[in-house]
């Protein structure tokens, strides 16, 4: 399973082809955000998914160069990296409307991923007497599985290479009853590979459910701060445990919008607003070593974009920021936003403030900055 890499064009194609006709589950993801949702069609050069988000969530979201795609493909979840082009229609439902990837790869490279969290499964399986034995289960890929049996075994009724079939009840749309091999034994528990390898509606199944279980361990891991680290992350969480980063800056002369992110920022970080204009306002914001600042851009007039410009020169290497538009042309913004290295760009609206809230939450992660406000003092 590891390190499949489907590198031509027709390969891609057939790729996601396939995921359109069985509607299947994807993983749209950006350094700071994931989004479920499902593959719907091929057209040309694109592929459509579903929009889980509304436009403009997905805009500010989603327009990223750092846009990747993940979805299950066989014993494989493959990964690509996409470009948001736009929105489109299909069956009179909402899609967002991606670029082919140039490759998919199985970004799982350690081999078939196991799931742990499996809960209470009670399996059967034959010995080599044809005795039928019961074991719970421990772990389940899309290859095999890990069982613990109920009671000890003898080298008679179970050795190491012997095929077997296994009865995996896992749920109700996932049951595996499949000749398997003994690859592993260690006390009371032993490995087992499906042999011949899963297939059809089984493996579809079995691979969605997988694939998901990931992602949520993945969440899990992000949320502790032990997220797969790119290059440099590493350094920068080490820079932050000596100098601890705390606080969301506003960097904006109005109190109105202040009060509006504390309602929907306070439960990740405390909230404070820094009225100063110009540089003096970043030398303020950074002097109380904030984990993220918050640019207000209330114009975008050439003037305007030029001074922020200048003040903005830099600040990317000592603190992440956000560009935060009220009522100003999104294309400007953005285009603003990639110049002077911002985190993200984002038109303001307090109904989006949820979707927001989540934004502000992937960065403050990949930042290495724990959420929350800080434990009160007793």
């Amino acid at each position: 399973m590891g390190g499949q890499v489907i590198r031509n064009a027709a390969g891609v194609y057939e790729a996601l082809q396939a995921a359109c006709n069985r509607r299947e589950l994807l993983i749209l993801a950006t350094p700071y955000l994931r989004v479920d949702s499902h593959f719907v069609r091929m057209e040309g050069n694109e592929v459509h998914v579903a929009a889980t988000m509304t436009r403009d969530d997905a805009m500010y979201g989603l327009k990223s160069n750092d846009l990747h795609m993940r979805f299950p493909h066989h014993t494989a979840f493959l990964e690509g990296k996409v470009e948001l082009k736009g929105f489109g229609i299909s069956d009179g439902r909402r899609t967002l409307r991606l670029t082919l990837p140039g490759t998919l790869q199985d970004d799982e490279l350690r081999g078939a991923y196991r799931v742990d969290r499996v809960g209470k499964v009670t399996c059967t399986y034959s010995t080599r007497k044809y005795d039928l034995q019961t074991a719970s289960l421990v772990n389940i890929s899309t290859t095999g599985g890990r069982l613990h049996a109920f009671k000890d075994f003898t080298e008679d009724e179970l050795r190491m290479g012997d095929s077997l079939s296994v009865t995996i009840p896992l749920l109700e749309t996932i049951r595996v009853n499949s000749p398997a091999k003994v690859k592993h034994i260690h006390m009371r528990s032993f490995g087992v590979e499906f042999e011949p390898p899963l297939s059809g509606t089984l493996l579809e199944n079995l691979s969605r459910w997988i694939f998901q279980k990931r992602e949520e361990d993945r969440e899990r891991e992000s949320r502790r701060g032990v997220e797969t680290a790119a290059p440099g992350d590493s350094q920068r969480s080490l820079a932050n445990q000596l100098t601890p980063k705390r606080g969301i800056v506003v960097l904006s002369p109005d109190a109105a919008l202040e009060g509006q992110l504390r309602e929907v920022l306070e439960a990740l970080q405390p909230v404070a607003r820094v009225s100063s204009p110009g540089g003096q306002g970043i030398k303020e914001a950074l002097a109380v070593n904030p984990a993220l600042v918050i640019i207000h851009v209330a114009s975008l007039s050439l003037d305007e974009r030029r001074r922020l410009k200048t003040m903005l020169d830099g600040l990317a290497m000592k603190v992440p920021f956000i560009l935060l538009g009220t009522s100003v042309d999104p294309s400007a913004l953005m285009e603003l936003g990639n110049e002077v290295k911002a985190a993200c760009v984002y038109q303001f609206s307090a109904q989006r403030g949820a979707f927001f809230q989540r934004l502000v939450q992937g960065i403050l992660r990949r930042h290495g900055t724990e959420a929350g406000p800080p434990p009160e003092e007793g």
